[in-house]
């Protein structure tokens, strides 16, 4: 039964990595013939912000694997990130991606990556929460009652002295956050390529 449990589990976190990966493939698809609409110091200020956003929401998915441990499936985990809300790997991701929205230097659309994820994920996320509620009854259930879905509540922060976590799991976390990182030199590139005018600027954006 535990290990049916972990292995639904597994599910649902692999197709949070597969919307998470479509949805921004997509979007940067379509955003190689488009611009920002700010002058070259702003554009540079946004792209920098950006890469701050982008380490936010590594190292928050990071913090969270060390609370989560592989244990979601199993136990209702309420300390650390998990204790102001209870979806924070969820919440770093979409941090993370308003950072790749950012390094096309337009305000507007590391807004739009970052709401695109939080739409995306809140599919996934109301998946989880049948299964979690049906595995885990009452205890999860007060905890639904008590800690919001996704944006965090800071002042219900609460802590424990010991923490334990699996090393591979947080070792795969780094490396599915690290492919954040890619679209800084992908932005890059594109923005050179526009420049020399081997790719055309149909629009730009704010």
């Amino acid at each position: 039964m535990a290990q049916s449990a972990d292995k639904a589990m597994t599910e649902y976190q692999r197709l949070r990595r597969l919307v998470l990966a479509a949805l921004i493939s997509i979007i940067a698809v379509f955003l190689v013939f488009g611009a920002s609409i700010h002058s070259e110091n702003v554009h540079e200020r946004i792209e920098w912000v950006g890469q701050m956003l982008i380490l936010i929401g590594i190292g928050g998915r990071l913090w969270s694997t060390l609370y989560i441990g592989g244990r979601k499936s199993s136990e209702v985990v309420q300390t650390g990130p998990y204790s102001v809300t209870r979806n924070p790997l969820y919440f770093f991701s979409a941090v993370a991606a308003a950072g790749v929205g950012g390094q096309m230097g337009s305000v507007a659309l590391a807004v739009a990556f970052g709401i695109l994820c939080w739409v995306a994920f809140s599919i996934v996320i109301r998946r989880e929460e049948g299964f979690l509620s049906a595995k885990l009854g009452r205890p999860y259930l007060e905890y639904v009652a008590r800690v919001p879905r996704f944006i965090p509540n800071p002042s219900l922060y609460r802590d424990e002295e010991f923490v334990t976590f699996r090393p591979k799991l947080l070792l795969r976390t780094l490396k599915d956050g690290l492919a954040f990182f890619l679209s800084v030199p992908l932005f890059e590139l594109i923005e050179t390529l526009q420049n020399s005018g081997t790719i055309p600027v149909f629009f730009r954006l704010w």
